[in-house]
């Protein structure tokens, strides 16, 4: 005789009840409420300041004669290009950058590839590398100013001990050296942003890929350009593209040193543009920072672009065009 078995009703786990709060019209106040502040500080001193300084570069706006401040259309933009002063300060624009971009790189690489490395005091070290960066750049100007003063500047002094010159060199008086002056002053100046930066991507390559590299034989170039520089490739591609930013927008290093002197040697872009606004030309000046604002934004699309990652299609057409 069979057996009827009855199956027994399976037990399902009580569903989960969400603790999540429901994003509800009151939530959103409570935010925007939180935010308005941070809204309101940079809408005030960010946003306003740059649309107010846009409109100006099309108008008539010297602080001279405020009584026509009429629209002028593109008539700034074409004094400027007009303008020998102003074609003088993009190639000094130009040297500054260069000039100033790679030496900071190869001895910023250096010194983190140096302070990457385990020995003692290497904590006192970082400090006294990284101390530059704390220093306004002004102060730096001022700080080189008296070292390259041609009459007891401590550079004379040290290069006439060392027998390399027999008078004193005019650094700052003479337009053949005053620029070689700042570009020196901001290296020394621009290394530690590279140091902190690669030092901080170096850390994250992990020590495993530096051993099977020296059980394979690699030398130190080797492993240098196989797995050093692929490893940071993204940093410091980023690195130099906010460091070529940084350094066409920083003027104050050369009002330190120089004022944009001697016979206007040493003016950029940018303390060209303080200048005119010194004057009290806003429209010229502020037609100055809209095209320093648009080539600066072209040269980051660009430079963006080319430092993309290529895929194997890309890199397919390549080779097959």
């Amino acid at each position: 005789m069979a057996v009827l078995q009855t199956e027994r009703p399976v037990r399902r786990p009580p569903a989960r009840t969400s603790h999540r709060r429901q994003f509800t019209g009151r939530t959103a106040l409570v935010l925007l409420a939180f935010m308005l502040p941070a809204i309101v500080f940079v809408a005030l001193f960010t946003y306003y300041p740059l649309l107010n300084g846009i409109q100006m570069a099309f108008r008539n706006y010297n602080l001279n004669d405020l009584s026509d401040t009429s629209w002028v259309g593109l008539k700034n933009f074409r004094t400027l290009l007009h303008d020998d002063m102003f074609r003088g300060t993009v190639k000094n624009s130009v040297v500054w950058v260069v000039g100033s971009l790679v030496p900071q790189f190869l001895i910023g690489f250096t010194m983190a590839l140096w302070l990457r490395r385990k020995f003692r005091f290497r904590g006192t070290y970082q400090a006294l590398v990284f101390f530059p960066w704390a220093v306004s750049g002004f102060l730096i100007g001022i700080l080189f100013r008296w070292m390259f003063n041609g009459e007891f500047g401590v550079v004379n002094d040290l290069l006439m001990k060392a027998h390399l010159i027999d008078t004193p060199v005019p650094w700052l008086a003479d337009a053949k050296y005053a620029m070689v002056a700042v570009i020196v002053a901001n290296v020394w100046y621009g290394v530690t942003f590279f140091a902190i930066m690669i030092l901080a991507a170096l850390q994250s390559v992990p020590d495993e890929l530096y051993e099977a590299a020296a059980i394979d034989g690699a030398g130190k170039v080797r492993t240098l350009f196989g797995i050093t520089i692929p490893s940071i490739r993204t940093t410091l591609a980023l690195t130099v593209l906010l460091r070529v930013i940084w350094i066409f927008n920083s003027p104050e290093l050369i009002f330190g040193m120089t004022g944009g002197g001697p016979a206007n040697a040493t003016h950029t872009v940018t303390s060209y543009m303080i200048q005119v606004t010194q004057e009290g030309d806003y429209g010229r000046a502020s037609a100055m920072g809209v095209m320093v604002v648009f080539v600066l934004i072209l040269f980051a699309i660009f430079y963006l672009l080319a430092i993309r990652p290529r895929t194997p299609r890309t890199t397919a057409r390549k080779v097959a065009g």
